[in-house]
Parts: structure tokens; C-alpha cells; sequence
């Protein structure tokens, strides 16, 4: 992966919009999302590696599917319109980029916009609660394998409503209690 913050510029949302690159622990450590990689070969569904297969295990996924982005699909303006809204889910969303690439859009701890690019044997977990948005990059594809607790509940609840929403409170208090507040009461992650 690669990840930045976006600058304020609102035309062409697949545009890089780059501000500020930051590395993946600051990433991390700001917005709670959480980034693996596995070789490209190795996550096939009938060809995983045993890290793939423990990191499932381990997290309770016991159903998966596959989604493909590209023009030719049914509706596709539509669902890219739905796509990159701002909105929140009551679960975890789990994404292993199998080919292609895209943005994954997240809200930091100050409630700023980090771009994260993904590629093929990028896995990244979103977590509970966070705000984010989704747009293929200029190629216009990707083929992913989605990840889930059980039978996937894929209800998006989008901005504002969001913020009353308890996935949303436990998601910002989470945050908060892994930070401290600066002098400008925005905040700020912690080194640890």
C-alpha cells in the first residue's frame, strides 16, 4: 500500500490528490485500520499461504466472497456513486486486492482524509465504526476477495447519520483512549 493525505481539491476523485504521504504505522496509528501483505500467489482461495489461513482463523472469518470493479459491470456509474459516499458500517470491511488497484478513503483522528492505494496482496481491515469511502484508480479495475464474521451484513449507514450510531461511539472512543488532547483540542495519536 501506499497512503497520504488528500488535498481539498473535489474534482476527478480518481486523481491521486496527493498532499502529505505517510508511512503505514502512522496510518495505523491514527485511524485503526490495519494492513497486511501477502504474495500474490500465494491467495488464491485454493492456494493460501498458512499466514493467510491462521489470520482468518484467528479473526473468525468463516465466509468470504469475491467482488470485481470494472466499467462492464451492471449499473457501474451507479455503484460508483455509492462507492465513494461517505458512510460507516456496524462490522468490520475486509478487502484482499486479488488484481487491479483503487483508493480505499479514510477519515484520520481529526477527522482529515487519508488516501490508502491498494495493489494486488494488499489485505486491509476497516475498522468497526470508521468513516470511508471507495473509488477504483484511473486502471478502473479490481478484483477482491471480502472477508466476513458469518453470514455478511452489508448495511452502509452514511454520513451524518453515522455519528449517532453505537459502532461509530465505540469506534471514536477507541480512538480517543489510544490519544491525548493537544493544546488545539484536536487529536493527536501517541508514540508508544
Amino acid at each position: 500500500v501506499r497512503s497520504w493525505y488528500m488535498d481539498d481539491r473535489t474534482e476527478d476523485p480518481q486523481e491521486e490528490h496527493l498532499l502529505d504521504e505517510i508511512d503505514t504505522t502512522t496510518l495505523c496509528a491514527r485511524t485503526g485500520v490495519e494492513i497486511w501483505y501477502f504474495h500474490p500467489d500465494q491467495i488464491l482461495a485454493n492456494n493460501e499461504n498458512s499466514s493467510l489461513i491462521k489470520l482468518k482463523h484467528d479473526r473468525g472469518y468463516t465466509y468470504e466472497d469475491e467482488i470485481k470493479i470494472e466499467p462492464g459491470m451492471e449499473n457501474y456509474e451507479e455503484k460508483f456513486k455509492i462507492f465513494f459516499a461517505e458512510h460507516l458500517h456496524s462490522d468490520e470491511e475486509i478487502r484482499l486486492v486479488q488484481e487491479g488497484s483503487g483508493f480505499f478513503d479514510v477519515r484520520d483522528h481529526n477527522d482529515k482524509w487519508i488516501r490508502i492505494h491498494v495493489f494486488p496482496g494488499d489485505l486491509i481491515i476497516l475498522p468497526t465504526g470508521i468513516y470511508h469511502r471507495f473509488i477504483p484508480d484511473k486502471h478502473n479495475y479490481i478484483r477482491a476477495r471480502r472477508f466476513f464474521v458469518g453470514e455478511p451484513v452489508w448495511t452502509r449507514i452514511n454520513r451524518p447519520e453515522g455519528d449517532l450510531h453505537p459502532s461509530r461511539q465505540i469506534y471514536a472512543e477507541h480512538l480517543y483512549r489510544n490519544s491525548t488532547i493537544d493544546t488545539n483540542k484536536n487529536v493527536t495519536d501517541v508514540i508508544s
